[in-house]
């Protein structure tokens, strides 16, 4: 088993393009995650840095909100909060069409897998007004930027950015001991774990990984003290730091002076622990080639991952340089998020097409039937991300709204559908075999047909 440009961009890219040549090389597909980010430049979507103006713009709103409360003044406040949630809800649905135009359009499909596939590993959802549309504009900023580079680089972005603070509840975890606790007496102010478990537990070292409740416990006291503010980002709060030193898998960090350094080295520490290794390399082999990957793929990544300390490029060509990535059978499900967008791509929708959608028009043609597949966008069940198992994207109803939305939307966003027979070659390549081009042929209508292409098993694995 060795490379083939088709399976590459099915397998490890976007899908296959009739307008767009398949990568040459694993080397090219390499060179695309270290070169010019040109989606990032066509399809803008706006980052968190700047998203921060929302939330300072919210927050001010608020305060005059409850100075005027009772008054007819606040009904002013009241009707600028709704706008500034509705622009912001409009904003997330124009950014997920232009996600899914990179898709269609890139030339480099394994960077945005990776920045799916890193985004879905550090998942955070905001969870109450503005931060609920924030999860682009993370992506775009703690993500993105580092995919290429160290995995160390990736969790330090990551864990301590403000919409991760904010999901896991960091910004309310004060040391028990700390000055701020002490001074105010707060009742509520406690520690709190769930950052500290979600970065050993699903961040690194794995579910099963060799950490103990009180390596959490140690771990959380270390992150007393990360929070941020609207105004200016990240913040760390050294009122809010438990003092003294902790221990987290054997070693001790920080003492008797509050300090952010320690809270990185910790995390640096536990990014290129073995077992960290381990499970990012299993993650990587079973997103991109299996469900069930061959163990020595795995244990060939993860021992690149430790040769190199964590670094991303040597892993990502640990796992293209294996022949069990090349394995010609098919095996996992594509996502409805994946499905959708290597749809568009095949189709070669036009990126006017999409930009055009109102937020109805959006949600009607590709968010809601999202939904109705089991994905909905940006909202997974928990802090774990979404499933990677195929049982949990085949189901009937998941089935049925594949098959819906590929019957009926394609003619919709494009309509002049291409040639059937054309497509079918298009969108499968090597994977279209005679019993799909014959049902791409023989169908009552271009719509049918192309819609019957969709929904072929060969289109809908990976």
């Amino acid at each position: 088993m060795s490379f083939s440009p088709e399976l590459a961009e099915i397998r490890f890219g976007c899908g296959l393009s009739p307008v767009l040549a398949p990568v040459r090389s694993p080397q090219a597909m390499l060179d695309g995650l270290t070169g010019a980010d040109t989606m990032v430049r066509q399809f803008p979507i706006e980052p968190f840095s700047e998203f921060r103006d929302r939330m300072v713009a919210a927050k001010a709103n608020r305060k005059d909100m409850r100075k005027t409360r009772g008054t007819d003044e606040a009904k002013i406040y009241r009707k600028r909060r709704n706008v500034l949630n509705r622009i912001a809800r409009q904003d997330m649905a124009r950014w997920y069409g232009r996600t899914m135009l990179r898709w269609t359009n890139t030339e480099q499909g394994f960077r945005e897998r990776l920045a799916a596939f890193w985004g879905d590993h550090f998942t955070t959802i905001g969870k109450m007004g503005l931060l609920r549309r924030a999860t682009s504009p993370y992506i775009e900023e703690a993500i993105r930027p580092h995919i290429g580079g160290s995995f160390a680089d990736l969790l330090v972005a990551s864990t301590t950015h403000p919409l991760m603070l904010h999901f896991l509840d960091q910004e309310k975890s004060v040391g028990p001991n700390s000055n701020y606790a002490m001074r105010k007496r707060r009742k509520k102010a406690g520690l709190n774990e769930n950052l500290a478990r979600e970065v050993l537990e699903l961040h690194t070292l794995g579910v099963d990984g060799p950490y103990t409740q009180d390596d959490v416990r140690q771990l959380a006291e270390l992150f007393t003290g990360l929070t941020s503010q609207a105004e200016v980002g990240f913040k760390f709060r050294k009122d809010y730091a438990e003092p003294g030193s902790e221990t987290v898998l054997g070693r001790s960090y920080g003492g008797d002076k509050a300090q952010l350094k320690p809270v990185i080295d910790a995390l640096r520490d536990v990014a290129v622990h073995p077992a960290t290794a381990q499970h990012i390399a299993w993650k990587l082999a079973v997103h991109f080639v299996s469900d069930v990957p061959d163990a020595g793929l795995v244990d060939h990544v993860a021992a690149r991952f430790q040769e190199t300390g964590g670094d991303l490029m040597a892993v990502y060509a640990a796992l293209l340089e294996h022949p069990a990535a090349w394995d010609e059978m098919l095996h996992n499900v594509k996502p409805p998020a994946d499905f959708i967008g290597s749809s568009l791509r095949a189709l070669s929708i036009s990126s006017e097409s999409i930009e055009a959608l109102n937020e109805k028009a959006m949600n009607t043609n590709l968010k809601t039937p999202m939904t109705l597949m089991g994905q909905t966008w940006q909202k997974p069940g928990g802090p774990d991300g979404w499933p990677e198992e195929d049982v949990a994207w085949i189901t009937p109803q998941g089935v049925s709204a594949r098959l819906r939305w590929a019957m009926s939307v394609p003619q919709i966003l494009r309509p002049d559908l291409p040639d059937p027979r054309q497509f079918v070659l298009d969108a499968l390549g090597v994977q279209a075999t005679e019993s799909v081009q014959f049902v791409a042929a023989s169908a009552e209508s271009r719509a049918d047909a192309i819609g019957l292409v969709l929904a072929s098993p060969a289109f809908q694995r990976r």
